[in-house]
Order: C-alpha cells, then structure tokens, then sequence
C-alpha cells in the first residue's frame, strides 16, 4: 500500500511517502500552488499518478490540551475537499512538535517534507 504523508501549510505543502512492507518513509516534494484549488488539483495529480492508496495529514492540536483550533479546522476541511476528488481514504495524525524535531533533523529534503515524514512515523507508530 502507498501512503502519503501531508505537512499541510497554506503557502507549502510537505509530502512524504511510505509503501507498507517496505516501511521505508521518503520526502517526496513541495506542492507550492498559490491557491487552494490549484493545491487541491496538484495533489489529485499526485495521488493519482503515483498511486497512492491512503492519506495521512498532520493534525496540529494544542500543545497544552490536544484541543483542536483554527489550523485543525483548515486541516479537516481541505482532507474532505481532497477527498472528494480522489475518493482515498485520509486518516489524521498528531503533528504536534513535528516542525521543531525536523530541524533537528539531517539531510537534503526541506524542513516541510521533513515534517511529513514525521507525520507518517507517527501514523506508523501509532498502528
């Protein structure tokens, strides 16, 4: 199974990717369109030609009580509308402190590509 892994910003989208069996998690690119749909459109492309199987997003809660906010609401929203496109399944991972463990973190990939492998260790972790 391919899983992608999503750092959803509003101006970069991190992406990493995982093929089960393997268990190897790779950084996979930026998507850097300007606007929301070009973003959705570019990650449709995405999924559909690498075939990607499930999607994870980094869910950002509060640091202080898991609570969810504004950003959690972004999130959630733009999963479904990407859903809607690409009828895949999505599933949402705690990506609280993933930023500040990818700058710790070596290697070529950005930090937001980084911060998705996070995202997929953590999704991977917690299944």
């Amino acid at each position: 199974m391919n899983i992608l892994g999503i750092d959803y910003g509003k101006n970069k989208i991190g992406l990493a990717w995982l093929q089960t069996g393997l268990d190897i998690i790779l950084p996979f690119g930026l998507v850097q369109e300007k606007t929301r749909q070009l973003q959705l459109e570019k990650l449709a492309k995405i999924i559909k030609e690498e075939g990607i199987d499930k999607i994870v997003f980094g869910l950002p809660l509060t640091l202080e009580d898991m609570s969810e906010n504004k950003n959690t609401e972004r999130i959630k929203n733009f999963a479904n509308d990407l859903y809607k496109l690409t009828k895949k399944e999505f599933q949402f991972a705690d990506e609280r402190l993933t930023t500040s463990e990818a700058r710790s973190m070596e290697g070529d990939a950005t930090l937001d590509e980084k911060s998705a492998m996070l995202i997929l260790k953590t999704y991977l972790d917690t299944e």
